[in-house]
């Protein structure tokens, strides 16, 4: 009996860690409410506006929408908007994007169009805060780069922006070089998408780098709606909600029912 007392006491104590500490979102309120909008993914992409273009980011600033975008570094560590880590599915390249410099990546069209990737110093050009921005930092190992270069650039931006990514390493070294800015953790069951146990898979999958990030917000996939860790971060602890990806006027009215910030598609 003593063993059994012990390993629920054991086992309720850790979830309290989890649960108050761990996967804790900071929730800061953003400066700008207007960054807590729905948001268009990759830009109003179509047949001739490939998604995260200049045309599509061109076609949400003519309806007012948000733009959601993502970024990587080149092998120059130019910021690039882009979505993939590798080039072959919107270019026919078989290269990963963080192996090519600036200039060679300018000489690739997106998806058989006249358009090229953009740097995020032309999309923060054209845009001139006219819309808010959604900005996902790409990566997958522990290099934070990424964060301070695109730091650089947003802070002579005047525009509202947010920032967001699966790399909690990421989110915590933006906040370093911008403690104002909004961020928020995405969040996708790792451990169900890729069907495999490991370490990371599982910590990734209970959010409990939130301890590092301490995100003001969670994006969370659609399926992921009631998964227990946005459960605790968006409904115990009261974090913004964003979600991803909704597609067409029914998921997006539903986004509102839930009280979330789409990232949506109407194609």
């Amino acid at each position: 009996m003593i063993y059994l007392i012990s390993f629920f006491a054991i086992t309720a104590l850790l979830f309290g860690l989890y649960a108050l500490v761990l996967v804790r979102p900071r929730s800061k309120p953003p400066k700008d409410a207007s960054v807590l909008t729905d948001y268009a993914h990759r830009g109003l992409h179509g047949k001739d506006a490939p998604e995260n273009s200049i045309r599509a980011f061109e076609l949400a600033i003519k309806k007012g929408v948000g733009i959601e975008l993502d970024v990587h570094l080149s092998k120059d560590e130019t910021v690039m908007v882009f979505h993939d880590y590798s080039l072959l599915r919107m270019t026919g390249v078989d290269r990963r994007l963080k192996e090519l410099t600036y200039a060679e990546l300018k000489k690739l069209n997106l998806a058989k169009t006249e358009q090229k990737i953009p740097t995020f110093k032309e999309v923060l050009e054209l845009v001139k805060g006219r819309v808010p921005i959604l900005i996902e930092l790409k990566g997958q190992s522990l290099n934070s780069s990424l964060s301070q270069k695109v730091s650089e650039h947003l802070k002579g931006y005047g525009g509202a922006y947010c920032v967001e990514s699966f790399n909690p390493l990421l989110i915590r070294k933006i906040k370093k070089y911008l403690p104002d800015a909004y961020c928020g953790q995405l969040y996708t069951n790792v451990r169900k998408d890729k069907n495999r146990i490991t370490p990371v898979n599982l910590i990734l999958s209970l959010m409990i780098f939130n301890f590092l990030s301490r995100p003001d917000f969670i994006a969370y996939n659609k399926r992921d709606r009631n998964a227990l860790p946005v459960r605790l971060a968006t409904g115990f602890h009261k974090a913004p909600k964003f979600v991803w990806t909704v597609r067409g006027e029914d998921e997006i009215n539903s986004a509102k029912k839930f009280g979330e910030n789409a990232i949506f598609e109407i194609n």
